[in-house]
């Protein structure tokens, strides 16, 4: 049968528009639709747009910083609606430059909301579309609790476009887009206070990584509330009042929800598949991206392994080259991806945790590492940095490289690719280091701390 196209993606996200580009490349005749942004959250609603507002947000620390260097000038003062102008200036080039990667690449791109009709057939604004594959990227969205008086509260999304900075702020949620997000308003200015319902929020991290971040932060004036949650919201003119299920009331100009993402599938027709879902409603495939539809694929945050772009990116050319390219083809290894949380001070993190190490059956060797930034010597800040590294005792494999501190995210890529090719802890004493930068210390820890 002749179709319409060989390859239907839906969702122009990181992980779709990497498919779909590369598929073309190969030789496929491929669409995508998109119904909202090109580029996907990262670009519009996510990493991009947040790393800029976390660069805005440091400034503050850095004119206060520079003074210890002898430099002077008048008390600085912050435009919220310029920043966000810039970023808005900043994701419609990206927009451009992710619609002229797809044309360039053969694929034809449809503006519009995409719903499965059928196996083989997609409909977008009124137009079927015959296709042997579908491919589902359409990615995640921020869920809300139904909690009263939910619809005063914004999530992630519309932080981004808040026509003025909020005085006080409240950030729900114990995960990094809580924790970045509490750091970027507290740094621009805004009165913070960050509650989760847990004992320590960014579960799943280094427990040493947790505690030495939320020191950190306490230090700098966001104020931490764990075991702590909204009962409800109520709102007189342009005061929220959010009451805490311990019966606190807190009076705040916005009350921003980081309480998890759900899959997008909304109107998708996945009910005219065979399409399955798991128990917590993101799409069920196998280890090639195979749903349970011979003919339909997915990939990215909608399937909720790990969801990351340059995961979702790894994903969707996996993908491509298994289909149209399978002399090329890799599978995704999902083992040691470096990870950052853009927090400040920022974390930077790739293989095990402790917990993991130990979990998994290994005698560990601890080593750690505490000390200011070179560059806060001269002041009277107090950030301190934090540095681990997780070793098996029988082995001297590294299995994990953990950081608090500054630009950890770019420190750890590196980190990255010595765990990736199975370096040893004689490895990193045996490399010399770089003179003088807090990166140095990752081969300079001698003494185990711990076992």
């Amino acid at each position: 049968m002749a179709y319409d196209f060989d390859l239907f993606v839906i969702g122009a996200g990181s992980g779709g528009v990497r498919a779909a580009r590369f598929a073309a490349g190969f030789g496929a005749k491929v669409a995508v639709a998109e119904s909202r942004y090109l580029g996907g959250t990262c670009v519009n609603v996510g990493c991009v747009p947040k790393k800029l507002l976390v660069y805005g947000a440091h400034f503050h620390e850095d004119f206060a910083t520079s003074t210890s260097f002898g430099w002077h000038m008048g008390t600085p003062t912050f435009d919220w609606p310029t920043l966000i102008a810039n970023k808005n200036k900043e994701i419609e080039r990206l927009n451009g430059i992710y619609f002229n990667l797809l044309s360039k690449s053969g694929v034809k791109v449809l503006d519009g909301h995409a719903r499965i009709l059928d196996p083989h057939t997609v409909d977008v604004a009124g137009t079927a579309y015959s296709c042997e594959r579908i491919l589902i990227a359409t990615g995640g969205w921020p869920a809300i609790p139904d909690v009263p008086g939910k619809e005063h509260a914004i999530s992630s999304n519309e932080a981004f476009f808040l026509e003025t900075l909020p005085k006080r702020v409240i950030v729900v949620g114990g995960g990094y887009i809580a924790v970045e997000f509490a750091g970027i308003f507290h740094g621009l200015g805004a009165h913070t206070t960050q509650l989760y319902r847990g004992d320590l929020f960014l579960r799943g991290f280094d427990d040493s990584v947790r505690s030495h971040l939320a020191e950190e932060l306490s230090k700098k004036g966001i104020d931490l509330r764990f075991n702590a949650d909204i009962a409800r919201i109520d709102k007189c003119g342009d005061v929220l009042f959010a009451t805490l299920k311990d019966g606190q009331v807190l009076e705040a100009d916005c009350i921003l929800y980081a309480t998890g993402r759900r899959p997008m599938l909304d109107n998708l027709g996945l009910e005219n598949t065979a399409v399955a879902l798991d128990e917590k409603g993101f799409v069920k495939v196998d280890d090639l991206f195979q749903t349970a539809e011979p003919s339909i694929l997915a990939l990215g945050d909608v399937i909720g392994r790990v969801q990351l772009t340059p995961v979702a990116l790894a994903e969707g050319m996996a993908v491509a080259r298994r289909l149209y390219q399978p002399d090329q083809y890799r599978p995704v290894d999902y083992d040691n991806i470096p990870t950052a949380v853009f927090s400040q001070p920022s974390i930077g993190t790739v293989g095990l945790t402790e917990a993991q190490a130990r979990k998994a059956g290994h005698e560990v060797k601890l080593f750690e590492s505490r000390f200011r930034p070179m560059k806060l010597t001269l002041s009277d800040n107090p950030e301190r940095i934090y540095m681990k590294l997780i070793v098996d005792a029988n082995t001297d494999k590294v299995l994990g490289c953990h950081m608090v501190g500054p630009e950890a995210g770019e420190i750890i890529q590196g980190l990255g690719i010595a765990l990736k090719a199975g370096a040893t802890k004689a490895m990193f004493d045996d490399t010399i280091g770089v003179h003088p930068t807090s990166a140095e210390e990752f081969v300079t820890m001698r003494t185990a701390v711990g076992q």
